[in-house]
């Protein structure tokens, strides 16, 4: 198997909220304890390559001119609040300029057949970032102005993005809402910011279906999370038949992680890839993943490990019993629109 591409930039270190909020969670020690792991791990074999600074036409596929301008000019000028969350230094645009050209350079290389796997170890995150306006911690939506890019730019008919992260990915539902092109899945936990990812929010008008959303309590482990994708959310992917898939890799459902209160072990998130590898190598679509959150660094540079590893390695995903209660109520709203 040609071996996976990582893609990264030094310039997602620079931004730094905490200037603004010393007590901030995103922080650059975030990267530079994926990036001590893997290291010592001989990058399992994956291969570096730079992630390119973004165009604004390319932010432009997503994001208004006027959002794109905003966050340059407030950059340029010193930096600052943008709600009680947000917060960016001078730095910050070129930062989040790297994070989504990543993210974009990944989509083509995987749709060029360059590799099969890719992943972006990059901040400031994505996936909460809407049109115009820039909200938890995101500054631009990374992954969906990737998703953008290969329909309009590079060739893909049909795009499936799952949303891994412990919030809702609320600037990507909001993107791909009213499109059938888009198949958006986030399993995420009930209650927390940004509080949106109804199971009733199904998408609209010609979007109807096109996006699943599987909230779940707070103290939800492993069984409930890979019941879900399994049994809800990779049949539907597989029926969609995507030519990409894209993964929203947040990693703050993890037990130790300060910000969310799900009981994900790092061994969960390593057979979720599996899950979700199997299904994009059955349908012969690329995969490619961009890092979103997770707070506790060294939690979170093992599970981007064990995810890596998993993505490319040979051991297939073990089939579970679906958990009954909340699986039962997911198929029960999701199999009005696909075959479960």
């Amino acid at each position: 198997m040609r071996p996976g591409l990582y893609f990264s930039d030094p310039a997602c270190l620079e931004h730094d909220p905490r200037a603004y909020m010393p007590t901030h969670p995103d922080i650059p020690e975030r990267l530079l304890a994926i990036e001590r792991v893997l290291s010592e791990a001989g990058w399992l074999g994956w291969q570096r390559r730079p992630a390119p600074s973004a165009e604004p036409e390319q932010l432009e596929l997503v994001h208004s001119a006027r959002h794109v301008e905003a966050i340059r000019e407030l950059c340029l000028s010193g930096g600052g609040p943008i709600d009680p969350d947000t917060f960016v230094g001078e730095a910050s645009y070129q930062a989040a300029l790297h994070a989504a050209g990543g993210a974009c350079e990944m989509a083509r290389a995987l749709i060029a057949g360059e590799a099969a796997l890719g992943f972006c170890g990059v901040r400031p995150s994505g996936h909460h970032a809407e049109g115009d306006r820039a909200m938890g911690f995101c500054l631009f939506n990374n992954v969906a102005v990737a998703a953008e890019l290969a329909i309009r730019d590079l060739g893909a008919r049909r795009v499936f993005i799952l949303d891994w992260d412990v919030h809702h990915g609320n600037g990507t539902a909001e993107a791909f809402r009213r499109r059938s092109d888009v198949l958006f899945a986030s399993i995420h936990q009930a209650g927390l910011f940004p509080g949106t990812g109804s199971l009733s929010d199904v998408g609209s008008g010609p979007g109807e279906g096109y996006t699943i959303n599987l909230p779940v309590p707070a103290g939800t482990d492993e069984d409930v999370w890979l019941s879900l994708l399994e049994y809800i959310v990779l049949p539907a992917a597989a029926a969609f038949e995507p030519d990409l898939v894209l993964i929203s890799a947040g990693f703050d459902a993890h037990l130790e992680d300060p910000l969310g209160g799900c009981r994900l072990q790092t061994d969960s998130f390593a057979e979720m890839a599996r899950h979700t590898h199997d299904m994009a190598r059955r349908a012969g679509a690329p995969l490619g993943a961009v890092l979103e959150g997770g707070y506790a660094p060294s939690a979170l540079a093992l599970c981007v490990r064990e995810t890596l590893d998993a993505l490319s390695g040979e051991t297939p995903a073990r089939s579970r019993a679906p958990e009954p209660v909340l699986t039962s109520r997911a198929a029960a709203q999701i199999s009005q629109y696909w075959t479960l």
